[in-house]
């Protein structure tokens, strides 16, 4: 396969660290970039972070943008301040949309200059809504947190695919393929053991970006698929 495919997991706003990480993969207009969501939140520059994505896009390059728990949380903030709760998304709380702020939602406004996420502007959240829950391919299943394995149809909840931290996976229900994730942050140690280790039934890419003082974290990480080549990037925003 000469086509690159490159996963990308959470970046959370380090719109520096995002660039510098292309600037190491080099990719071009044939390779497939797979970004795992949660490009907001926690960093200085969320609204960079979306900028650079939309620019790879609008350049044609071959691009997949899941969705993550933050753009969840952002989009679920707007929507109850609209009061428009039956959208087919999470019901939303009071006490969720005060978890969003306080988890990096404070941030995200900064970034886009603005004090609610009313005044975000529309093709920002138009480009939230329309992030995809998952991908297949045949030797993988691409999901920003995870899956639920109880159902016969582990795609159907798709809530488990933006939130879940614990899951017993259980091959044959998606085919003996590898479930590559972000969301929870795993030490780089963990993550070289587990792509080293071709049987593993998971990889977690998710080295907390933001995590810069703990040892074996802070970096934002690229997966290349087809050669299994990890390419880490130290936290440049901080």
């Amino acid at each position: 396969m000469n086509q690159k495919r490159w996963v990308i997991p959470d970046i959370h706003g380090y719109s520096n660290t995002l660039k510098s990480l292309l600037a190491q993969i080099r990719p071009n207009k044939t390779d497939h970039l797979i970004f795992l969501g949660d490009y907001i939140d926690r960093g200085p520059d969320s609204k960079g972070v979306i900028d650079e994505i939309m620019k790879l896009q609008e350049s044609g390059y071959k691009t997949t943008t899941l969705l993550g728990n933050h753009e969840e949380f952002l989009l679920q903030n707007l929507y109850y301040l609209h009061e428009k709760k039956g959208l087919g998304r999470l019901f939303e709380t009071n006490m969720m949309r005060k978890e969003w702020y306080e988890f990096g939602g404070k941030d995200t406004l900064k970034s886009f200059k603005v004090k609610t996420v009313k005044q975000v502007p529309v093709k920002y959240i138009q480009w939230m809504e329309n992030l995809e829950y998952y991908l297949e391919f045949n030797d993988y299943v691409i999901v920003h947190a995870g899956l639920n394995f109880k159902p016969d149809n582990v795609f159907m909840d798709k809530k488990s695919m933006l939130w879940a931290k614990e899951f017993k996976i259980i091959p044959s229900k998606i085919g003996y393929r590898q479930l590559i994730h972000g969301h929870t942050p795993v030490d780089l140690e963990y993550i070289h053991h587990c792509i080293n280790q071709e049987k593993h039934e998971f990889i977690d890419l998710d080295n907390g970006v933001y995590m810069t003082r703990k040892a074996g974290f802070g970096n934002l990480l690229a997966f290349e698929l087809n050669s299994r080549l990890l390419i880490t990037q130290h936290n440049e925003d901080e």
